[in-house]
């Protein structure tokens, strides 16, 4: 989904517009197009979503998804990762899990690449928090540091490797730290 003039879309045009990589985001009328991911935004992206279901989906109280479409409250966006939780999730007539997400995820973890604007990420982290989601985390994996968003809080900053990152309420019993996440980085030989 590119833009190729300076038409403005309705957010009801953008959907009919053809998938491209990367990732194109509707946001505040506007079409913008997704980083293309690097190496350490695809490897902690890559490590998070099974880490997350290997807990949370086999109980069946959530699901991780990586680059899932969310459209809600006039915006269309594709976080890094995307979390809802089992009671959410939508299905289609037959019981499976539907092609249209048309919902804020109930956690949204977004990773930071090096050409990306922290504070564009940060607001649509807050947008998702301003609409339903429980929490929402930043990851910088070049400061090595992690912002975790919990709704209706201050932000909480974590640099420290055994720090225990915050989760949301369904998802208790996953336990991650700042050294899980960094350390998925770490090439051994």
């Amino acid at each position: 989904m590119v833009q190729t003039s300076n038409k403005i879309f309705s957010l009801e045009e953008f959907l009919t517009l053809p998938e491209t990589k990367p990732y194109c985001e509707y946001i505040d009328g506007k079409i913008i197009p997704k980083p293309m991911p690097q190496g350490k935004h695809s490897t902690i992206q890559g490590e998070l979503c099974p880490t997350i279901n290997s807990v949370i989906k086999v109980q069946k109280i959530g699901w991780a998804f990586p680059e899932l479409r969310c459209t809600f409250a006039g915006r269309s966006i594709v976080p890094d990762v995307a979390v809802f939780s089992w009671a959410r999730l939508p299905v289609d007539e037959n019981g499976d899990i539907a092609n249209t997400f048309a919902a804020a995820p109930d956690w949204i973890i977004e990773i930071l690449s090096p050409e990306q604007s922290h504070t564009k990420v940060t607001k649509k982290i807050l947008h998702a928090l301003n609409h339903g989601t429980q929490m929402g985390w930043l990851i910088d994996p070049d400061e090595r540091f992690i912002a975790a968003y919990p709704a209706r809080q201050q932000p909480l900053p974590f640099e420290e490797i055994e720090s225990i990152l915050p989760v949301p309420e369904f998802c208790q019993g996953l336990q991650l730290t700042v050294g899980d996440i960094f350390g998925w980085l770490k090439v051994t030989t």
